[in-house]
């Protein structure tokens, strides 16, 4: 695989007199919008993936159980992430950022596609296209957004601050409208929203593409012709390779849902600690940075702990409030994977007050460990006010007021602002010089833990009480979250000079 001389040319600086949008680069504004409608997309069909598992088969879903009907969902989601360290590679050393965004937006349109014919096997083709093209995406989405702004740039940080407030809308308005289709329509009519959205991304990136850094060049450590050719052989041979051994293994009845989901589980344990293993280990890591790598290991369990309790916001709470909450607001009726619209409704309206109180407080603020471990109690917090609502009834014939799920959901998405905006800055300053580039992998390989071992755990949903459920998940993260204040002093001393 070659490129032209003008794809290999170096990136011409970003221009500094482009305020095009809202004092931002215009190219700003593709990959916000491209972003909204990713989020609309994936976050939507989320919102209604478990509902359609847990369906009967006479109501237009798959008929399973809740507690396997989760355990899937999260398997998906530990597949999602686990494909991303993978997406953030095939950018860095074959097709660039922008080849990799664009192939993994087609991928993921066409999953969406996939998902809107109502069969089973249209089903698992689908998710298994939309997690190899959310793994390209989303991974390389952000560094094209970096690469808008000169170093130097003072605006890059507000650009960030809308960018994300872009995936947060996103992830507001895609339950509103796949929730309303799922339950008026069909599940499929949902999947088939998600998949107009996504098509809709892929034609305003195309269309704003020429106000792209770098759109023309390919990769940025790209490999020479010959690894290059190598590289693509074993890529293609090995996924045709995993592709029919699956196969065979599902018809010869080995390779069952459950097995499946095992094994995703196994994988997302022994990436990280392989990926930590080898950083401790190599000689371009200096005593000094393997010093601070320690504190790492912690903040990255902290990510895990607190990510185990929000992506059950799109599983079991979706479950809970179709079962045993009212879905009704003043008089208004509404799906019960409108809830799940909540948390990005609340992360858009935190972010910036919480931004605002770091600034006012200056000094004064908490250092970033205890704003990530006060993430992670709100977390379990979230998880433990559902013991209230859920205990001291004889059958599960009860509903809620639906001010409890909000009331969770609100205590999740300020715990999500906190840890995220704290997380992935402090990490990628403690990470190695020789492994600076990959640490946005390890982060994902954070969400890749918490799904893997999610999946196992909400099997236990439905089979044990809801009382004992939320309120044992509940308190680990809390735990986590104390344990992490307790090493404060430690955290502090070792993660210098990060505050």
């Amino acid at each position: 695989m070659s490129h032209s001389t003008a794809d290999t040319e170096p990136a011409k600086p970003p221009p500094e007199d482009d305020h095009a949008f809202f004092g931002q680069p215009r190219g700003l504004m593709t990959l916000s919008g491209l972003e909204v409608w990713e989020r609309f997309s994936f976050l939507g069909m989320q919102a209604i993936l478990v509902l359609f598992f847990a369906d009967t088969v006479a109501g237009g879903g798959m008929g399973m159980d809740p507690g396997t009907a989760a355990s899937v969902s999260a398997a998906y989601g530990t597949l999602v992430y686990l494909v991303s360290v993978a997406g953030g590679w095939l950018a860095d050393r074959i097709l660039g950022s922008y080849r990799a965004v664009l192939y993994g937006g087609i991928l993921i349109a066409c999953g969406h596609y996939s998902m809107a014919v109502p069969t089973d096997a249209m089903t698992w083709v689908g998710l298994g296209l939309i997690s190899a093209g959310t793994g390209l995406l989303k991974p390389n989405v952000a560094s094209m957004v970096g690469k808008l702004y000169r170093t130097d740039d003072e605006r890059r940080d507000a650009g960030f601050a809308l960018y994300y407030m872009g995936i947060n809308i996103g992830a507001f308005a895609g339950p509103l409208i796949t929730g309303w289709l799922g339950e008026h329509w069909s599940w499929h009519w949902g999947f088939s929203a998600a998949a107009v959205g996504m098509t809709f991304g892929l034609i305003q990136y195309v269309a704003g593409r020429r106000h792209l850094v770098g759109r023309k060049e390919g990769a940025e450590f790209e490999l020479a012709p010959e690894a290059m050719r190598r590289a693509v052989r074993l890529i293609i041979g090995g996924a045709v390779a995993v592709a029919l051994l699956a196969t065979v293994l599902a018809l010869v009845g080995w390779l069952t849902i459950d097995r499946f989901v095992d094994v995703l589980t196994v994988i997302s344990i022994i990436a990280p600690i392989a990926y930590f293993v080898v950083m401790f280990k190599s000689p371009r890591v200096t005593a000094e940075e393997r010093g601070r790598l320690r504190p790492y290991v912690v903040l990255f369990l902290g990510s895990v702990f607190f990510n185990f309790i929000l992506f059950q916001a799109y599983s079991t709470m979706i479950l809970l409030a179709s079962t045993n909450a009212r879905t009704e607001i003043f008089g208004f009726t509404f799906p019960a994977s409108w809830y799940a619209s909540a948390l990005g409704a609340f992360e858009v309206a935190l972010a910036p007050v919480v931004a605002a109180t770091w600034v006012r407080m200056g000094r004064r603020q908490p250092h970033a460990s205890n704003k990530i471990a006060f993430g992670v109690i709100l977390g379990g917090l979230s998880f433990l006010l559902m013991v209230l609502p859920t205990s001291g009834h004889a059958d599960d014939t009860y509903k809620m007021a639906a001010w409890w799920i909000v009331g969770s959901y609100l205590l999740l998405g300020l715990g999500d602002v906190l840890l995220e905006t704290s997380g992935l800055s402090a990490s990628s300053k403690l990470a190695p010089k020789a492994f600076a580039s990959q640490t946005m992998a390890l982060w994902f390989l954070s969400l890749a833990v918490a799904n893997g071992i999610q999946a196992q755990t909400v099997k236990l949903y439905g089979e044990v009480s809801n009382p004992a459920y939320f309120g044992v998940n509940g308190a680990i993260a809390v735990a986590a979250g104390v344990a992490m204040i307790a090493a404060a002093p430690w955290l502090k001393r070792t993660m210098h000079p990060v505050h």
